[in-house]
């Protein structure tokens, strides 16, 4: 029987933490882990114990996975932090879990929340642990493992992605926090609880909650929600995996000529807080990578968007970005100067620093033209065409095309 002090704790607790799914028949949004046959669920009803990665956005159920795994493995579960806690406490938590599978025969897992957080050295004092199966290693990341974790500690771990939770999965989360707080909402008031998630169940709770508790109607209004709210905010880390695929998607939505979906893209980094310098930057490479000679305003243009960026902050300088962004999308496409150096600078790193050719050379004394410098070389404006015949590239590699037309 729990005692009067752990039921005092559990009312304390926040709405989500009371609403934490305790099985994974009750986990909602994650079906392709958790369904009959699903990785999750096969790991459960199987004997073995694994070492995973969960990655997807915030408030999708990383946590809540992680203990429900551990609870139906029934193994020992260990908490860390990688934004608290450092090597001395892992080597600690070791120690105990060495001692735990000796003396108890009992397994441990250790989780560690923002797993993308730790050093390489961290990273690499987990592995002999997990070699020695001392314990198994659940991670949690908003992050692409890919970039954030080692090789080594990777080669170690399955990793399962998580998705952001669907308007249907955050409304039947939402109908279970409306019931336990004893409240009634009407479907504008819960279409804008979902919306204002952006697949977050945690933001979608917590407002849910702090409406309830600024007033004592039993109903809660669209004005109460707005009010609270006040301002959408989006998911827009600018350190984590989120700012590389928005970027990416501004990218390439310009590139495939898609002036729609390049500015909403432009718009979630704006409003996610991105500095618009940072953005002027990567369309001032978009111009001549992109659109290079198809287009010769591009560059210019994008460099008047740089300078304005510089001088001018938000908002108006949406509109100038907005306004080189559109441009660009609809602008023709040529990337040969982009292949052009590219293909140089191959070429470069292949043959090194080849004779330059002596037509070329500055003859600035007379030692040097007795040398033969400069010698060959024909003024262009005044015999066009005698100029074009001559071979300018050096002797290894004459002939050779960097530029294709």
């Amino acid at each position: 029987m729990a005692s009067l002090f752990s039921q005092n704790r559990q009312k304390a607790y926040p709405l989500a933490e009371k609403l934490r799914p305790k099985k994974l028949s009750e986990v909602v949004g994650q079906e392709h882990l958790t369904k009959e046959g699903a990785p999750l669920q096969s790991l459960i009803q199987h004997e073995g114990m694994i070492s995973f990665v969960l990655w997807g956005p915030p408030g999708t159920g990383k946590t809540t996975l992680a203990r429900i795994f551990s609870e139906e493995k029934n193994v020992h579960f260990e908490p860390f932090s990688a934004v608290e806690q450092g090597v001395k406490d892992m080597r600690k938590i070791a120690k105990e879990s060495a001692d735990r599978l000796e003396f108890k025969e009992q397994k441990t897992i250790l989780f560690i929340d923002e797993i993308h957080r730790l050093t390489k050295s961290q990273q690499d004092v987990l592995l002999p642990y997990l070699e020695k199966g001392t314990f198994f290693l659940i991670g949690a990341t908003t992050e692409n493992p890919s970039f954030s974790l080692n090789s080594a500690l990777l080669s170690r771990v399955r990793v399962f992605l998580l998705k952001a939770l669907s308007d249907f999965a955050l409304g039947e989360i939402l109908e279970k926090g409306i019931l336990l707080l004893n409240k009634k909402l009407d479907q504008e008031s819960k279409s804008f609880l979902t919306d204002f998630a952006n697949g977050d169940a945690r933001i979608m709770l917590t407002l849910l909650e702090a409406v309830s508790e600024s007033s004592t109607s039993e109903k809660i209004s669209l004005l109460d929600l707005e009010n609270i709210a006040q301002h959408k905010t989006l998911r827009f880390d600018k350190d984590a995996d989120e700012h590389y695929q928005t970027i990416s998607a501004f990218i390439k939505s310009m590139r495939v000529s898609d002036p729609d979906a390049t500015v909403y893209y432009l718009a979630r980094m704006l409003e996610g807080g991105e500095d618009p310098r940072f953005l002027a930057r990567r369309m001032v490479i978009f111009a001549s990578e992109d659109i290079g000679l198809a287009d010769p305003r591009a560059l210019p243009l994008t460099m008047s968007a740089f300078h304005a960026s510089e001088k001018i902050g938000m908002p108006e300088i949406r509109i100038n970005l907005s306004h080189v962004a559109i441009y660009f999308a609809n602008a023709p496409k040529d990337n040969t100067a982009y292949l052009a150096i590219n293909a140089a600078l191959q070429e470069v790193k292949k043959s090194g620093n080849l004779p330059i050719p002596l037509h070329f050379r500055n003859a600035s004394t007379d030692f040097l033209k007795k040398l033969g410098y400069g010698k060959g070389y024909v003024y262009p404006h005044s015999d066009p065409k005698k100029a074009q015949e001559i071979k300018n590239l050096p002797k290894a590699i004459e002939g050779e095309k960097f530029w294709m037309k």
